[in-house]
C-alpha cells in the first residue's frame, strides 16, 4: 500500500512528525536549503529579468536523490518546511528537483508540532505560494547584488576579505552614529539637593518618627536647576532652619497591564536582558523547542509554536486553556473578566501566532528534567510571558507629596519687608496594592530606558496637606549629564524593529554578521564599532547613501511585504532598485578613495620626517604609516581617545629578535589582540604570536606555548614550533608542574561557581586535581 511522503527541512522536526503520523506517512528531511546561488560568482542575470542561477548545494545531490526515490513510491507529496519565506523557498526548490511524475504536491504549514495542529495542517493542505517565494527571491537577489558588487570594491580600495550587506550595513551605521554621538557629547554639571525628612512621632501604631526622602523640585514657580556647587551651597544655607510643611498630596491608583506575548524581536530582546543570550543563540534554542524535545515515554514533543513571527495573535483554544490554568493555579482574582487581546502591527503576518507554549499545562517544572539548561531557561521565559499576558493587571498605589520649605517674612536692609523664595521638595512613593500578572512575570528594561520602575516598594508616611515634617539634614550632590548608552543586542533589535528595518527571520543574522566581520565588538553586552567598522561605514555613507539609509531600507521592507501580498511584481522592484544602484556603483568605483594606495588622512605628522601620517591597512588591522615611504619607513599602532581623536601608541620593543632578518621584534596590536612584528617593516613583514612563558608540555619538545586564534576566531593555545609540533589546547594553560608526569603545564577550567579544576596538559597523562 502506497504511503504519502512528507518532506520537512529538519531531521529533528522529521522525528517529531514521524512519532505522530505513524505508518501512513514516510517523513524525510532536506536538512535545510537544497539549492542556492553560486558562491564564486554573482549568479544573477541582470540583463534578463534578474534570473537567478540556482545550483544544487554541494552535498545535497544525495539528499535529493533519496527524496526523489521516496517520492516515486508515494501516492502524494506534502512539503512541510517552516511557514515563512525561507521555508517557502526550500519547499519550492524541492518541488522543482523532485521527480513527482504527476503526483499531487501539497504545501503544509506547521505552526506548532502537536497532534491537533499536525492533523489539521494535513487535512487542509494548500498549494505552493508564488508570492511568498517571490518575496524571498527578491530579498535574496537584492542582498546578492549589494554584497557581490560592493564587496569587490572594498577589496580594491581598502583590504581584501571585506564585505558589505544591504541590511547589515544599516545596523552598522546605527552603531557608528551612536558612537559618534557619545564622542561629541559634552557632559554638563548639575546638582541635586535631597532632604532627609521625618514625620514627627504620633500616638499611632507606627510608633516613632517615620523617615523619608524628598528632592528639591521647584524654586518659586520654576523647576529647580542647579548648575554649580556654589549655587547648591547657597540654597542649602538658605533652606537650612526653615520649617517644612506639606503643600500637596496627590494619590493615584493605576493599573499596569501585562506585556504582550512574545514575537521574535521581543523574545530576542528579553532573552538578551534576562538570560544574556545572543539573538542567534535565542533562535537556535527556540528552534529546538519548536521542532521537538524527547520527554521520556511521551516521546518527541514540540514545546512552543513557531518562533519567527511578528504577530501577537493567540489561538482561541490556547487562550481558553491558559485562562483555565490561571483560574486553577492563582484563583479568580488573577483572571480578567474577558480574554486580553493585543494589538498587532499593521505590517505583521497575522497568519502566524505569537510565540507560546503548545500546552500551558506542560509547566517548566514538569519538563525540567528533560531539557538542557538553555532550553529550560528559554522555555520558562516563554511560558511565563504567555501565562502572564492573560492575567489581571497589577494595581499600583502611587503617591506624590510636595513639601514647601517656608520662612517668615523679614525686614530687608532698608527696613522694607521682603518675601523669601519658596523651595518645594517632592517625595514619590509607590506600593503594589495587587500584583496581578507581576506575581509571575515582570519585563526587564534596557540600560537606556528612562522609565521608572513602577514596582518599587518605596513607602511614604501617611501625610496630609498642612502637616509639618522635621528636617534631619540636607544633602547636596554633584552630577553630570550622561551620553546616550551604546546599543546592546536587545536595544539594537528594538531600534531596528521600531524603524522597520529587517524582519523576524533576519535580526539574529544581522547582529551576528556585523560582529563576525569585525565591524563591531561586543564588550559587557555593549556594541561598539571597531576602527575598521567606522572606516567602512564612512565609505558606505559617502558613496552609497541610499544603501545605508534607514528610511530607504525600511521602505524596501514594505515593498517586499507588498510582493508577498501580490500587490507589487518582484521584477519591477528589482529593476527600480538596480537602475539607481548601478549608477551609484559606477560613481563609487571612480570616486572612492583608494586607501590601499593613498591611505586615510589623519592630520598627524610623522615624528621622523614631518610628512603626513595616513591610516593604512594590513591583515592585522589598521595602522599609521608615513606618506614619505619608502624614504621614511615610520609606522605605528594608534588608538582613539574618548572624543574620537587619533593618537599614536608607542612601540614596545622586546628582547626577541626576528628569526628572518635579526631585527628587534616589537609589540603590535591587531584585530585579534597583541602580536610580535619585525621592527624592519615593511622591508621585513615577519610576525609571530606572543609567548606565554610556559614551555610546551609535549615530551621532547623545546618550544613555548603561544596564544592563537582559529579561522572561526576561537582562542586556543599551541606550540610556537608549529608545524613541527601540532599540540593544541582549548583551555588556558598555567605554569604548574604535573606531580604525576612532570609536565611543565596544566590546563585550568573554571565552572560557574568559580571552582577550578586542573588537568595535565601533556597528551596521555590525564592527571587531574581540584582546588575546591
Amino acid at each position: 500500500m502506497a504511503k504519502s511522503l512528507l518532506i520537512v527541512e529538519s531531521p529533528t522536526k522529521a522525528r517529531t512528525l514521524n512519532r505522530y503520523l505513524g505508518k501512513d506517512f514516510i517523513v524525510k528531511a532536506s536538512v535545510g536549503h537544497v539549492k542556492d546561488l553560486p558562491k564564486t560568482k554573482l549568479g544573477i542575470d541582470v540583463e534578463h529579468q534578474f534570473k537567478p542561477q540556482y545550483q544544487v548545494i554541494r552535498g545535497k545531490k544525495k539528499v535529493l536523490k533519496e527524496l526523489s526515490e521516496a517520492a516515486a513510491k508515494a501516492d502524494a507529496i506534502y512539503l512541510g518546511p517552516d511557514p515563512d519565506r525561507e521555508g517557502e523557498a526550500i519547499a519550492w526548490h524541492i518541488a522543482e528537483e523532485l521527480k513527482a511524475n504527476g503526483k499531487p504536491v501539497h504545501r503544509v504549514l506547521f505552526y506548532e508540532l502537536t497532534h491537533r495542529a499536525i492533523k489539521e495542517a494535513l487535512q487542509h493542505p494548500g498549494q505552493l505560494n508564488r508570492n511568498l517565494y517571490d518575496a524571498q527571491q527578491a530579498r535574496r537577489i537584492l542582498d546578492r547584488l549589494v554584497g557581490y558588487l560592493i564587496s569587490p570594491l572594498l577589496w580594491e580600495k581598502v583590504r581584501r576579505g571585506l564585505s558589505a550587506g544591504r541590511v547589515q550595513s544599516v545596523a552598522l551605521r546605527l552603531v557608528c552614529e551612536r558612537e559618534r554621538e557619545i564622542q561629541r557629547f559634552e557632559p554638563q554639571e548639575y546638582w541635586s539637593i535631597t532632604a532627609h525628612l521625618a514625620k514627627p512621632s504620633a500616638d499611632d501604631a507606627s510608633g516613632g518618627p517615620q523617615d523619608f526622602l524628598a528632592k528639591l523640585w521647584r524654586i518659586g514657580k520654576k523647576k529647580a536647576a542647579i548648575s554649580t556647587e556654589k549655587e547648591a551651597s547657597a540654597i542649602v544655607g538658605e533652606v537650612q532652619g526653615r520649617c517644612f510643611r506639606v503643600q500637596k498630596v496627590d494619590k493615584k491608583r493605576r493599573q499596569r497591564k501585562a506585556p504582550a506575548p512574545f514575537i521574535t524581536s521581543t523574545l530576542q530582546q528579553e532573552a538578551a536582558r534576562k538570560l544574556r543570550f545572543a539573538a542567534k543563540k535565542t533562535m537556535r534554542v527556540a528552534q529546538r523547542l519548536y521542532e521537538g524535545v524527547e520527554l521520556g515515554e511521551e516521546g518527541a514533543v514540540g514545546l512552543i509554536t513557531y518562533m519567527r513571527t511578528d504577530s501577537t495573535r493567540l489561538a482561541d483554544e490556547a487562550v481558553k486553556a491558559v485562562r483555565d490554568y490561571i483560574g486553577q493555579a492563582y484563583g479568580k482574582e488573577y483572571l480578567p473578566g474577558r480574554p486580553v487581546v493585543y494589538k498587532t502591527k499593521s505590517a505583521a503576518q497575522d497568519a502566524h501566532e505569537a510565540i507560546r507554549p503548545t500546552d500551558v499545562f506542560r509547566t517548566p517544572e514538569s519538563v525540567k528534567d528533560y531539557l538542557g539548561r538553555d532550553e529550560w531557561a528559554l522555555y520558562n521565559l516563554i511560558w511565563k510571558r504567555f501565562v502572564a499576558c492573560q492575567m489581571a493587571p497589577a494595581r499600583i498605589f502611587q503617591t506624590s507629596v510636595d513639601i514647601e520649605a517656608l520662612e517668615r517674612q523679614e525686614g530687608g536692609k532698608d527696613g522694607a519687608s521682603r518675601k523669601p523664595a519658596v523651595y518645594v521638595f517632592r517625595a514619590v512613593g509607590s506600593v503594589i496594592e495587587f500584583p496581578g500578572f507581576m506575581v509571575l512575570y515582570t519585563e526587564s528594561k534596557d540600560e537606556d530606558d528612562k522609565d521608572s520602575e513602577d514596582g518599587a516598594q518605596r513607602r511614604l508616611p501617611d501625610l496630609k496637606e498642612g502637616d509639618l515634617v522635621d528636617l534631619n539634614k540636607l544633602i547636596p550632590k554633584q552630577h553630570f549629564t550622561q551620553p546616550p548608552s551604546r546599543y546592546t543586542e536587545a536595544s539594537l533589535i528594538r531600534e531596528l524593529e521600531e524603524r522597520g528595518v529587517g524582519r523576524p527571520s533576519t535580526y539574529a543574522t544581522i547582529l551576528s554578521t556585523i560582529v563576525d566581520r569585525d565591524y563591531v565588538k561586543q564588550n559587557r553586552r555593549q556594541l561598539r564599532p571597531t576602527e575598521l567598522g567606522l572606516i567602512i561605514n564612512d565609505l558606505l555613507v559617502q558613496h552609497f547613501p541610499d544603501i545605508v539609509d534607514v528610511e530607504f531600507t525600511a521602505k524596501m521592507e514594505k515593498t517586499l511585504d507588498e510582493v508577498e501580498q501580490g500587490t507589487s511584481p518582484y521584477i519591477r522592484v528589482l529593476e527600480e532598485f538596480y537602475s539607481h544602484f548601478q549608477k551609484t556603483l559606477s560613481e563609487a568605483q571612480k570616486e572612492m578613495r583608494n586607501l590601499r594606495v593613498k591611505g586615510l588622512p589623519t592630520g598627524l605628522t610623522c615624528p621622523q620626517c614631518g610628512k603626513p601620517l595616513h591610516i593604512r591597512f594590513s591583515r592585522n588591522g589598521p595602522f599609521l604609516a608615513c606618506m614619505g615611504y619608502p624614504d621614511c619607513t615610520f609606522s605605528s599602532n594608534y588608538e582613539r581617545d574618548e572624543k574620537g581623536a587619533i593618537r599614536m601608541v608607542e612601540q614596545e620593543t622586546t628582547d626577541q629578535v626576528c628569526d628572518k632578518c635579526g631585527s628587534p621584534m616589537v609589540v603590535k596590536r591587531g584585530r585579534y589582540g597583541d602580536f610580535l612584528a619585525c621592527s624592519a617593516y615593511p622591508k621585513c613583514k615577519n610576525t609571530m604570536p606572543i609567548g606565554l612563558g610556559i614551555p610546551c608540555p609535549r615530551e621532547g619538545c623545546d618550544g613555548e606555548l603561544v596564544e592563537r586564534l582559529s579561522k572561526r576566531g576561537r582562542k586556543f593555545y599551541g606550540c610556537n614550533r608549529y608545524p613541527d609540533c601540532d599540540l593544541v589546547l582549548w583551555n588556558r594553560p598555567v605554569k604548574i608542574t604535573c606531580p604525576q608526569c612532570g609536565s611543565p603545564a596544566m590546563v585550568e577550567r573554571v565552572n560557574k561557581k568559580g571552582d577550578k579544576t586542573y588537568t595535565c596538559a601533556r597528551p596521555g597523562c590525564g592527571y587531574k586535581f581540584s582546588d575546591s
